[in-house]
């Protein structure tokens, strides 16, 4: 073949259609793919710890720390910022928990689970308007800083590096080459499958907290008495609200804790598809607030540390570690920090959009694509630099932004109103992968969804408005803003249950019981045995029956 041929051979579109597998689900392969289809038995392999493995490498990122420590720069106190780190991700755990149940109940992912809830046509939109925030906030996530760190540490004259390029693009360099570099050791990981990548939260869950305790140990020692030392000259001196501005800086500090892990709450289902039991996913909710709350901890006192020995507010790990000494520490620091981006980027973003995008493209796109994409359209195409040149105020302003759309998906698409107090649990997942199954409603649109996403998002508009253009006045209608997680959840689970429950849509009632035909014995992975073959097995060797229900109209 020449090389012309090849060339032409690559880039046509027939080359690139994902292969349907036999055990395919949708009607047809154009609406679905092997990495879309229900997740079979031989392929869930995760187990409680590591779940447990999951959240401990997920706690620990720039990001986590940066919201504890951002929260002082606003105007609470040290202890203000740990109880609303401590409240939110106590809040946050619970959706968590429900989505999570969810997707190791059913097998599949978020964006299959969706339709259920929005209809099969505005499912897209959910989709659509996630995949956007997964890639945008997978470039946020990029450890340029560490990467600096690490090679600062290695080769000095790399602060030395003459800049080449101009004030307008927001980024020398040397940090150009370190955005390259990162790019470049983080792609392996993007290729990795679910069963795989879980060895790699185990390994950032072994590395990263050491590190996160040993800076601890730092602050201590540096400034013997922190707290209260160290944290009453920070915390006095940047305790400066009251009266309706401290309560609503809080709620604006509590949304952002809420916030950071809001895209986690709708796209759980992800990882829990492949959990080996339900129960396997319970211990999330035990997890994740005392794990993200020790993490806010120790970057409050570290950042406290940091103000009594150099006078200033370092918000960014990297920043203060860019001011030590001992070259060896700072490696080691800053190697902790690139591996927690690393993880927390496959975690909660690069996985994310990956899966989304199958469910967009699913004859072309499976999540080794999908996760390849996001890493360059995310990576590159979203100039991440520029964001992260954004001051203090405009990190807050982007967590609580986009907290608005993704709180109401969150409450809507399967937790309390939808999955456990509308149809009780009883759902057929094969008709979620059917357009014109029960789960079509009108013309692919659930109006009662559509109605809540509009009362609880529509609110928040003008408060966002607000964030991004501070001249623009817009009265009290901020505060529904500083408090949209909130507000946007819980306004979206009335609305959609109470319509719900006034104007059901019958087509959607119409099971005794869950229909799960993927819960059956795939016997190897490579035999690749079709469903109807091993459900065929499963009821000779279990004595049971799976009926296919259809809707009754």
């Amino acid at each position: 073949m020449s090389v012309s041929t090849a060339v032409r051979d690559f880039f046509r579109p027939s080359a690139w259609v994902v292969e349907p597998e036999p055990s395919s689900y949708a009607p047809n392969s154009k609406w679905s793919n092997r990495d879309m289809d229900p997740t079979p038995p031989y392929l869930r392999t995760w187990g409680k710890w590591s779940y447990v493995a999951y959240w401990i490498s997920g706690s620990f990122n720039i990001s986590a720390w940066e919201v504890a420590s951002s929260m002082l720069a606003v105007g609470l106190s040290w202890r203000q910022a740990l109880a609303s780190i401590a409240i939110g991700h106590s809040i946050i755990s619970i959706p968590i928990l429900f989505n999570g149940l969810i997707g190791a109940r059913l097998h599949i992912p978020f964006p299959v689970l969706v339709r259920s809830s929005f209809g099969f046509w505005f499912s897209y939109f959910a989709v659509v308007s996630r995949v956007i925030l997964s890639m945008f906030w997978f470039g946020i996530q990029v450890g340029v800083k560490c990467v600096y760190q690490m090679l600062k540490a290695i080769w000095p004259s790399i602060q030395r590096l003459p800049n080449r390029l101009p004030e307008s693009a927001h980024v020398t360099t040397a940090n150009m080459i370190c955005f390259f570099l990162y790019m470049v050791i983080q792609m392996p990981f993007m290729i990795l499958s679910p069963q795989k990548v879980k060895w790699f939260f185990w390994f950032k869950a072994l590395v990263s907290p050491p590190a996160c305790i040993a800076m601890l140990i730092w602050a201590f020692v540096k400034v013997p008495g922190t707290p209260p030392a160290a944290s009453e000259s920070l915390g006095n001196k940047h305790a400066s609200l009251s009266g309706d501005s401290f309560h609503w800086g809080y709620m604006g500090a509590l949304n952002s804790a809420i916030g950071i892990w809001l895209t986690l709450a709708v796209n759980v289902a992800d990882f829990t598809r492949y959990a080996k039991s339900e129960q396997a996913t319970l211990v999330q909710a035990a997890i994740i607030p005392p794990v993200f709350t020790f993490i806010g901890f120790v970057g409050i006192v570290v950042t406290a540390t940091g103000e009594v020995l150099y006078g200033k507010t370092l918000w960014d790990p990297t920043t203060l570690i860019d001011l030590w000494d001992n070259r060896a520490a700072a490696f080691f620091a800053s190697f902790a920090f690139a591996v927690g981006t690393i993880g927390t980027n496959i975690s909660a973003n690069s996985l994310s959009a990956a899966t989304d995008l199958t469910v967009l493209f699913p004859r072309y796109i499976n999540i080794r694509r999908g996760q390849i994409l996001c890493a360059i359209i995310g990576g590159w195409a979203f100039v991440p630099w520029e964001v992260s040149s954004s001051p203090i105020q405009g990190f807050l302003n982007f967590m609580s932004g986009y907290t608005i759309f993704l709180s109401p998906f969150a409450a809507m698409y399967a937790p309390h109103p939808s999955f456990w107090l509308v149809h009780r649990g009883k759902v057929s997942v094969a008709a979620m992968y059917d357009p014109k199954g029960a789960y079509r409603y009108m013309g692919g649109f659930n109006w009662h969804c559509v109605v809540a996403l509009l009362i609880s998002v529509s609110p928040g508009i003008p408060g966002l408005a607000n964030a991004v253009n501070p001249s623009i006045n817009v009265g009290k209608a901020l505060h529904i803003y500083q408090m949209s997680a909130l507000y946007g959840f819980f306004a979206a689970m009335a609305v959609y249950y109470t319509l719900s429950m006034l104007f059901p849509d019958k087509k959607t009632f119409f099971l005794e019981r869950p229909v799960i035909r993927c819960d059956i014995e795939a016997p190897t992975e490579d035999e690749h045995a079709s469903y109807d073959e091993a459900e065929k097995k499963w009821d000779e060797e279990k004595g049971q029956t799976t009926v296919d229900v259809q809707p009754v109209h």
